[in-house]
């Protein structure tokens, strides 16, 4: 039938692995947390947003990126990334808005059993409204959408080994078009949910996208210059990685008409997850097991700026230098080594747990039940580190 021919596609399978390569259990165990939210929410979420990516529309962008196939243009393993997902833990968003659904459950309004009321029960699936389910694929549209839109190289900073000039042309009119079909999407489908407030939040949470992703582009990943605090560091993230989860988590409570309270709650989840699932993600490079393979990390990941606030502006450009050596490359293995030897990775290993505890206590206003269970699993899975 239709599910398994998309099954061996590979759309129906766990794309959660990358997260913690290099830690087998911690693999495993992160897969099992999601397989288990899946059963809870009523179906895998790798369907989530199927019913855009096997539109018309789609399909014609994704017979124009086929062209790109032998070039280096990095819109290609973004495409790939849709199907064999490796680091970018595609449905987490979606499944996560689904859970605090279904955690949250009926306002305590409905008791009133007003007309309204009553149509907006019946519209409920698996503790789940209509309304929600259509704001998680919202939430990965937007998602996606960006991911498409990072991968837009800047043509004056080609190389003659990154291939054909014309190619990286065309990848980026492709990442251009494919990334504002999906956030035209989006927005189509965020108007129809007819919900003031709800368009308000989603709409502020992209704009924090683009202002987050400014930026990550005017302070290079690996610019040695890039003088940033840890505070900064947690600004700019919210921006970029958590207000899309954090707005979309109160926007479901506002369409299940939950008070200011408990949309504010939901909102607190959404952030402090989502910034230990960033700083779990900084912290790999740092605490796989002893791998001979160089693990090239951003010079503005967690650990490394933590590192620099201890050690000193200066100190930590001379690292940078002496890790340099003769030529401008850097060499990462050496400046690993120095900064496992500091304070940093600690320190952010604690920052994580932090976030993960507040994400923890943001939940104890919601019911016990299976769904509530399932996000703190989320947060134990992410605040894990062996």
């Amino acid at each position: 039938g239709f599910w398994e021919i998309l099954e061996r596609w590979g759309l129906g399978g766990m794309w959660l692995r990358g997260l913690f390569s290099g830690l087998p259990s911690a693999a495993s165990h992160w897969s099992k947390v999601v397989s288990e939210a899946e059963k809870i929410v009523g179906y895998p979420t790798s369907f989530m947003s199927l019913r855009c990516l096997l539109s018309d529309e789609l399909s014609n962008i994704a017979m124009q990126v086929r062209k790109l196939v032998g070039t280096k243009h990095p819109l290609l393993n973004t495409a790939r990334g849709f199907v064999y997902d490796s680091r970018n833990n595609l449905q987490m968003r979606g499944l996560v808005v689904l859970l605090i659904s279904k955690a949250a459950g009926c306002s305590s309004t409905a008791g009133h059993s007003n007309a309204a009321e009553l149509s907006l029960q019946h519209d409920m699936v698996s503790g789940i409204y209509s309304s929600q389910r259509s704001l998680a694929e919202i939430t990965e549209l937007i998602h996606t959408a960006f991911l498409v839109h990072r991968g837009i190289v800047n043509i004056g900073e080609l190389k003659s080994c990154d291939g054909q000039l014309k190619d990286m042309q065309f990848g980026n009119k492709m990442a251009v078009l494919s990334g504002d079909f999906l956030l035209a999407n989006a927005c189509t489908s965020l108007a129809q949910l007819q919900n003031t407030k709800v368009v308000e939040l989603v709409s502020s949470a992209i704009g924090d996208l683009v202002q987050g992703i400014y930026y990550e582009n005017s302070n290079l990943e690996n610019c040695l210059t890039d003088d940033i605090g840890i505070s900064s560091w947690k600004e700019q993230i919210f921006l970029s990685h958590s207000a899309l989860l954090a707005k979309s988590c109160q926007a479901a409570m506002e369409l299940a008409k939950h008070n200011a309270e408990i949309q504010n709650m939901a909102f607190q989840y959404g952030k402090h997850m989502s910034m230990s699932h960033k700083l779990n993600s900084d912290l790999q490079p740092f605490i796989k097991g002893n791998s001979s393979d160089t693990v090239v990390f951003g010079l503005n990941s967690a650990p490394v700026v933590l590192h620099q606030e201890f050690l000193g502006r200066e100190a930590w450009i001379k690292q940078i230098r002496e890790a340099q050596g003769k030529g401008s490359l850097i060499d990462y293995k050496k400046l690993q080594e120095a900064i496992k030897a500091g304070k940093g990775v600690t320190s952010a290993i604690d920052l994580c747990r932090y976030h993960g505890n507040r994400a923890l206590e943001a939940l104890e206003c919601f019911p016990s039940s299976e769904a509530r269970s399932a996000l703190e699993n989320i947060v134990y899975a992410v605040t894990r580190f062996s």
